[in-house]
């Protein structure tokens, strides 16, 4: 049954053939009729001769989850957990298991995961495939740095047990590499150690870009997490730095939050010029004079946004861009301070703005999009040629200064730009499975 489905940035509804996986028969499900296996089970009617594509929690903004006309593997039935050593925080679970239900069970038992990323509605085989990041790659660098083990298996038929030290190639082109080498089904996760589900936190404002950079590098070996929001329409680069570690609290009480939900989609985007400026005004200035240290839960440190159910609704109709790009360290400051002017004498803007540096530390992916300098993310609403107009003149700026743009993110860079951003393409490619592709791997690799 044919059934549309979209990515979070909301810019498509397309149709795709779904197909919801089943842990003892996924080899049977996605292989072609050619690779038949004992039960002599084969790809559904239909979709056989056409390349299929795992499919998470859909939390991926742009293409790189979607294949419009082709098979979806829905992989969120594979949600099982296999093993918890609580001596060694070596956790074995099934690729469809949400990040936040790992961290629910393992928390209370004094383990977390060493990375994530702002939202924990993600699978952990997402997590692999998009190579995540979060406010530790300074000190813990990407989700892949932490995945012991993971198990992949082929349109072909064939399984792959892979891991940093096993068959090393194939899992450095799995981490990162976008789902494209197969359906990972299973992944051993080495989880680190906290005293409680507490952190010390702190918010402190700075007013340009070399007060941000100087005050990373002061947090760079004290502080465990660390990244900013900025404010975008200022060309001198304000915003409000944040910075956290683990702290045993005792025995507070939980917090029980109450999840909201943007209850419908508006006709229009919410972010707009009328509403821009002041947002952005009132929150730098709202925050600027809590700079105390508190005590604050995981949840709302990390995920602040998972208590607003369908956030994105409030893009409208037309959906909405995030465009997120990493640049070396010696041109980050400069390359930083040029795409906020571009932002700012354009008219566009965001609310949901982040600046961080990373870890001077190699990725665990051939792919992977995290490297040692500057990233800053940014949401804007889709307002057509007029929204990819200026991210040209952003494509521009990242390009010179040696940078790249995050897949998980992207729906509209160029082939060229991915190419240069992303040397180990060619080293990737032999990997790729040749039963899968996506709406991304056509736009940027032609099949």
């Amino acid at each position: 049954m044919v059934s549309r489905f979209s990515a979070w940035g909301r810019l498509s509804r397309e149709p795709h053939l779904p197909l919801s996986l089943d842990a003892a028969r996924v080899a049977a499900q996605i292989g072609a009729p050619s690779h038949r296996h004992g039960n002599g089970t084969a790809t559904p009617a239909g979709a056989a001769h056409q390349p299929g594509l795992a499919f998470g929690n859909g939390r991926s903004y742009g293409d790189v989850c979607l294949n419009p006309g082709g098979p979806l593997w829905l992989t969120r039935g594979l949600n099982r957990f296999i093993h918890f050593d609580e001596e060694t925080g070596r956790l074995s679970c099934e690729a469809g298991v949400l990040l936040r239900d790992i961290q629910r069970l393992t928390v209370p038992r004094g383990w977390m995961l060493p990375v994530c990323p702002g939202t924990q509605l993600v699978t952990v085989g997402g997590a692999i495939a998009n190579d995540v990041h979060g406010k530790s790659h300074h000190s813990a660098g990407s989700f892949g740095d932490h995945v012991r083990q993971l198990q992949l298996v082929r349109t072909t038929g064939e399984t792959i047990t892979c891991g940093p030290d096993t068959q090393a190639d194939w899992f450095a082109a799995t981490v990162g590499g976008m789902g494209l080498t197969g359906v990972i089904v299973q992944a051993e996760l080495q989880l680190r150690p906290v005293p409680g589900p507490w952190l010390t936190s702190q918010t402190l404002p700075y007013t340009s870009l070399d007060e941000f950079f100087q005050l990373s590098d002061a947090s760079a070996s004290t502080w465990e997490y660390s990244v900013s929001w900025i404010d975008c329409l200022s060309s001198k680069g304000r915003g409000l730095f944040m910075r956290g570690n683990h702290v045993d609290a005792g025995d507070r009480p939980l917090p029980r939050p109450r999840a909201l939900t943007m209850p419908v989609q508006p006709p229009v985007s919410l972010v707009n010029g009328l509403s821009l400026r002041p947002f952005n005004w009132a929150y730098f200035n709202l925050h600027k004079g809590r700079t105390e240290p508190a005590i604050v839960h995981y949840e709302p440190f990390f995920y602040p946004l998972d208590n607003l159910l369908e956030w994105n609704r409030m893009y409208g109709p037309r959906g909405f861009y995030q465009y997120q790009s990493v640049v070396p360290v010696a041109q980050g400051r400069d390359a930083v301070q040029a795409m906020l002017q571009a932002i700012s004498q354009s008219g566009e803007g965001s609310f949901l703005a982040v600046l961080k540096t990373f870890g001077n530390r190699a990725a665990p992916g051939m792919l992977s999009f995290p490297a040692p300098g500057v990233t800053l993310a940014l949401d804007f609403p889709n307002r057509g040629e007029r929204t990819l107009r200026l991210f040209q003149r952003l494509d521009a700026i990242v390009t010179e200064a040696g940078g790249r743009l995050y897949p998980a993110k992207d729906a509209r860079m160029s082939r060229a730009m991915f190419e240069s951003g992303y040397p180990r393409l060619p080293e990737f490619l032999p990997f790729r499975d040749p039963g899968i592709s996506s709406a991304m791997s056509r736009r940027l690799m032609g099949a």
